[in-house]
């Protein structure tokens, strides 16, 4: 049985992310943007959230966190990640699997200015991924901030931008009994190389 994968008429996976990202931007009802992130400390060990990637140019996918949390610290001891995309409605996923280095400050200072004056005062609030006693230590927190910077909220050092330069992405579109499509892209030096899987 043959089923129609856009996979099939292109070369540039970058370009195919764009394509597909635009359908779920039209039909996922919450955070077409979101992937689950992956990262690992020296010695392997796992751990993964949810990040939201704020854009996708030839420097690869990018998003911003605050440097001090777990995944800020393994990405400074252990500087490789993986993303997954998966969207529902699509019946679709992505993975990406590569290289994460930060971004400039100029670029972090220019997107933490398009944040809300609030979401930037829970940035500077915020001990990420450090114990909390209670919520009312950050709300405590968050106010203060909000009273000492009544105009400008500065952007945080540690609050920063990073890319994952992808060396390999997957395209996975759902199939009937099963039988789905799988399309891998790696990235050689002469290019990308595509390759189908088995699902």
């Amino acid at each position: 049985m043959t089923r129609p994968f856009d996979a099939e008429e292109t070369d540039d996976p970058i370009a195919l992310f764009h394509i597909w990202m635009a359908a779920a931007v039209e039909t996922e009802p919450n955070d077409p943007d979101a992937a689950a992130h992956a990262t690992a400390t020296p010695s392997g060990v796992p751990s993964v959230r949810m990040v939201l990637m704020k854009r996708l140019d030839a420097r690869g996918f990018s998003f911003y966190t605050n440097a001090e949390s777990q995944k800020g610290r393994e990405l400074a001891a252990n500087p490789r990640a993986a993303m997954c995309f998966h969207w529902k409605t699509q019946r679709r996923q992505v993975r990406v699997e590569g290289s994460v280095r930060e971004l400039p400050s100029d670029d972090a200072d220019r997107y933490f200015r398009t944040r809300s004056r609030m979401s930037r005062i829970g940035a500077l609030a915020s001990a990420q991924s450090r114990p909390l006693v209670s919520p009312a230590e950050l709300e405590a927190a968050a106010q203060a901030l909000a009273a000492k910077y009544p105009g400008e909220v500065p952007r945080p050092e540690y609050w920063r931008g990073y890319v994952l330069a992808p060396e390999r992405i997957e395209f996975w579109q759902q199939g009937e009994d099963r039988l789905h499509d799988r399309m891998l892209f790696t990235l050689a030096e002469d290019g990308w190389k595509k390759t189908r899987l088995f699902p």
